[in-house]
């Protein structure tokens, strides 16, 4: 049985493409997230985390991006494809869980029109 979880090439990685899509991308927000999207010439979705300076202490980014490629994980079976996304989530005085991060990313989903009808 195939793993549900998303290989290397679903990654973005560079600095460069991390610009563009802040710079070009469309975006939908929602308390506390933001998503950043733009349309790919590839078969595949390709998606990053990035998180803005002074989150929190490396133990509460780490949770962070954790519970948010979980999400995705969860997610990416029903999104449409073709698109690179980056997911932004902003520190909050409510303590960060998985289930505010999923309800997040799938309001930011219908928002932007990536899930699959």
């Amino acid at each position: 049985m195939k793993s549900a979880g998303f290989s290397r090439k679903e990654h973005i990685k560079s600095p460069a493409e991390f610009k563009n899509l802040f710079k070009n991308g469309k975006k939908t927000s929602v308390f506390g997230a933001k998503l950043f999207y733009l349309p790919n010439a590839l078969g595949f979705n390709r998606i990053g985390f990035p998180l803005p300076r002074g989150f929190g202490n490396a133990i509460e980014r780490n949770r962070a991006k954790r519970f948010s490629r979980e999400t995705y994980r969860n997610l990416k079976a029903h999104l449409n494809t073709g698109y690179d996304i980056l997911f932004l989530v902003y520190p909050s005085s409510e303590k960060d869980s998985f289930s505010t991060r999923c309800v997040q990313f799938r309001t930011l989903c219908e928002k932007a029109g990536l899930i699959k009808e």
